[in-house]
């Protein structure tokens, strides 16, 4: 007998990551969200500045540049600048972020575990399937921008007396975006399980008598998490933008409580005397979903195994 040489075979998540890697629009989009989380979650403790303390002899204030350029009033104090009631922009930047991705986030969660839980009940029974995806396609019908709308005119107030101001907003737009936005998600999850439960192991599993929640925990469910993982990137963006055009129409939190699209909302008016107000957190918004779209395209490339290895 000769001496074989072993080789050690990748394993299935460093052939997914390596994959990852070669999409070049998907790594720069994973460092700019790595680095805008960390510029507002760690930035506060490096700015202490109250992002709510107005300081009206240092009102108005242009950002370091435009200062240094045109001669314009401007301070190290206030590196981009101050608003029209002498607020920080940059610790408003921070602290707004903050609560843009909270947001974005918990939204995406909830719109996942709702769109899996339909998708998964869909796809496996058959006597659930069509009541099931005939809501998703009554949902899916509704113009969700007015009914998002309509529930934060109907239920902001109640919310806001019962949880407080902030809160109590916070609950209403993340359970507003969440459970409008599942849709896709139903849909993708019930397609990939009808094909999945044809399968020999779940054919198997289920002539030995496994019951349903072992067979989807165990069968359907992992199989399944490459389309729900892409979703999630998906239904991030889309939560941050809605957000965001909920706090632009100033229906989100209150006028004291700093959001990206809040600050979108108040620089406005001042437009086109102050255009960098407007600037800074469009761009924070812009390219914060520009990055999770990159992440989403090469997840979507890495989990399919038609593409990866090549």
């Amino acid at each position: 007998m000769t001496d074989a040489t072993l080789v050690k075979t990748p394993s299935q998540a460093r052939e997914i990551w390596d994959q990852f890697r070669q999409h070049r629009g998907a790594m720069i989009g994973l460092g700019f969200l790595i680095f805008i989380t960390l510029f507002v979650i760690l930035g506060p403790y490096l700015w202490d500045l109250d992002p709510t303390k107005s300081d009206i002899r240092n009102k108005n204030m242009r950002p370091f540049y435009i200062g240094m350029m045109f001669g314009e009033k401007w301070g190290w104090n206030h590196p981009l600048g101050s608003d029209n009631l002498g607020r920080d922009v940059l610790a408003n930047l921070m602290y707004g972020g903050r609560i843009s991705l909270a947001v974005g986030w918990t939204a995406m969660l909830l719109s996942l575990i709702i769109g899996t839980l339909v998708g998964v009940l869909a796809g496996y029974f058959k006597r659930l399937d069509g009541p099931l995806m005939r809501f998703t396609d009554l949902v899916l019908s509704l113009p969700l921008l007015p009914l998002l709308l309509v529930m934060m005119l109907l239920f902001r107030d109640a919310l806001r007396a019962a949880f407080g101001p902030e809160l109590g907003i916070f609950l209403l737009i993340v359970t507003g975006i969440g459970i409008t936005s599942w849709m896709n998600t139903a849909r993708i999850v019930r397609g990939d399980v009808l094909t999945i439960k044809e399968r020999e192991y779940v054919l198997a599993a289920r002539s030995i008598g496994a019951p349903s929640r072992r067979i989807i925990t165990r069968h359907l469910l992992p199989n399944v998490l490459s389309p729900i993982m892409v979703s999630a990137t998906l239904g991030l963006a889309t939560a941050i933008i809605t957000e965001s055009a909920l706090s632009f129409l100033g229906l989100g939190f209150p006028s004291d409580f700093p959001t990206w699209g809040k600050l979108l909302f108040d620089s406005v008016d001042r437009m086109e005397s102050f255009p960098e107000r407007v600037i800074w957190p469009g761009l924070a918004i812009s390219l914060t979903v520009l990055a999770v779209n990159y992440i989403g395209d090469g997840l979507r490339d890495a989990l399919d195994p038609r593409i990866r290895g090549r």
